[in-house]
């Protein structure tokens, strides 16, 4: 369950490394994400499962939408050029919301997980492992193709952000 969570972070992380990332910053953003991929379904756990029914399908939604602007955003610049202002991944404020949008399913999981007896510590554990884990493969990984994509990479990172943000609303 923890790689299939740590999926979406790799997936989108293909789409920030296209856009061109530096090493410090995918350690850094790989990090939080780890982060957030141990808090979300922490969060998740101790939500409970009177909440589950709507959260679970209000947190895809949002995680969706977000993904949705990030990634019209994202191909937007690319056909603008350098004049349009973009989110900027190293931001504190861009930082979150790639790594809350890629999370927000741990958070899901964490609530279904809630009902049953998993063991807390070892779950959220495995799931910040591989969630920062596969971040780091993904964003490596695009961050090599952009190489060889130069100014298309940016449109094609933001089409698969979009692409994921559709996934997620239907």
């Amino acid at each position: 369950m923890a790689v299939a969570l740590g999926m979406d972070a790799f997936s989108l992380g293909i789409g920030i490394g296209l856009k061109g990332i530096r090493l410090r910053d995918v350690l850094r953003l790989s990090s939080i994400i780890a982060l957030f991929h141990v808090l979300m379904p922490l969060g998740g756990i101790y939500a409970g499962h009177f909440v589950s029914g709507l959260l679970g399908h209000v947190a895809t939604m949002a995680a969706g939408v977000l993904l949705l602007l990030l990634g019209g955003h994202m191909i937007y610049s690319s056909l603008k050029g350098e004049s349009a202002q973009t989110m900027d991944y190293r931001s504190s404020v861009g930082t979150f919301l790639f790594a809350f949008s890629v999370s927000i399913d741990s958070f899901s999981v964490g609530v279904t997980l809630g009902m049953f007896e998993a063991d807390i510590l070892l779950t959220v554990l495995l799931f910040g492992f591989f969630g920062g884990l596969m971040s780091v493969l993904g964003l490596l990984l695009g961050r090599r193709v952009s190489e060889n994509l130069g100014g298309y990479g940016e449109a094609l990172g933001g089409a698969i952000l979009l692409i994921f943000g559709l996934l997620f609303i239907f």
